[in-house]
């Protein structure tokens, strides 16, 4: 330790250190993230086929991206997805995690439980289910990559199977963060169990509720493993003027599909939707963080 004679601590040594240490992992973030941010950026204003053969094209990429049926019915499908997975993942997760906080025996065994599923792989689990899905629905003479309703309920089951037990720990730290003599008071005030729940605990569960969204709402847009496992996109339509839409395709495998497709010159397309795809995503990640923590109570 290095002291002055006034006794204050000299700081320039551990900055040092500090720089020394967090050296290698901003290079190696500008190396893995941003250069290949800005690179991509870059590349969806361009035709290419491979990078070093690119060309600028102005804005025909994202043109022909917009024009294109498959990525706007990938859109939509998408935000129908996310937001029917995020309700019931959050509902489903706080009702988990408020039932095991209650003091019920083999409490912690239903958390091991139910956190389990999130440990397997996204395509593990794609295939899996796929199995299970066909195994049931082959008694009615159809299959889960025959029916578009079966493939969006199917997915959804996945995700909410996967993503509840990740959910519920962290609604459970929310949970028992909650000071008892608040829940206490509240009784002692008469309030029923129902208005402790929606005027006590929720309130003060709301920054739980904001990560859970985010992370709801986000992981549903990027949603990519287990859509390839599990439907691969299908069942297809044919449309007026020939295009073909896959009906369970959702954008990140709309994305993958159009750049590593028969045609390497819509890989520029490609480029310019997965730029669309980030600032759709990135939009309503803040603009629901901004959102919810404007609800959130200081204890």
């Amino acid at each position: 330790m290095f002291k002055k004679k006034n006794g204050s601590t000299l700081r320039r040594p551990l900055r040092k250190w500090g720089l020394l240490f967090l050296g290698p992992i901003t290079a190696a973030f500008a190396i893995g993230f941003i250069w290949p941010f800005i690179q991509g950026i870059y590349l969806s204003f361009c035709k290419f086929q491979l990078i070093s053969d690119a060309k600028l094209d102005g804005f025909n990429n994202y043109i022909a991206a917009f024009s294109d049926a498959t990525f706007l019915h990938a859109f939509w499908y998408t935000a129908l997805f996310a937001i029917v997975s995020l309700v019931l993942i959050n509902v489903l997760a706080f009702a988990v995690a408020y039932a095991l906080t209650q003091g019920i025996k083999g409490s912690n065994l239903f958390r091991t439980v139910f956190f389990m599923p999130n440990l397997i792989g996204g395509i593990v689990l794609g295939y899996i289910w796929s199995m299970i899905f066909d195994g049931i629905l082959s008694h009615f003479g159809t299959s889960i990559v025959l029916n578009s309703t079966f493939g969006f309920w199917g997915l959804i089951i996945l995700m909410c199977w996967q993503q509840i037990g990740y959910m519920m720990i962290i609604y459970i730290a929310g949970l028992q963060s909650i000071p008892e003599d608040m829940i206490e008071a509240a009784k002692i005030d008469g309030a029923t169990k129902w208005q402790t729940l929606t005027r006590v605990i929720i309130p003060n569960v709301m920054p739980s509720i904001t990560i859970c969204t985010f992370l709801s709402l986000t992981n549903g847009f990027k949603l990519f493993d287990q859509n390839l496992a599990l439907t691969g996109g299908l069942p297809i339509v044919m449309q007026e003027g020939g295009s073909v839409v896959k009906q369970t395709e959702m954008l990140a495998l709309n994305i993958y599909n159009t750049f590593y497709g028969s045609s390497t010159a819509a890989r520029g397309t490609a480029q310019a939707k997965a730029v669309i795809f980030f600032v759709l995503v990135a939009g309503l990640g803040l603009a629901q963080l901004a959102y919810t923590r404007r609800k959130e109570v200081q204890q």
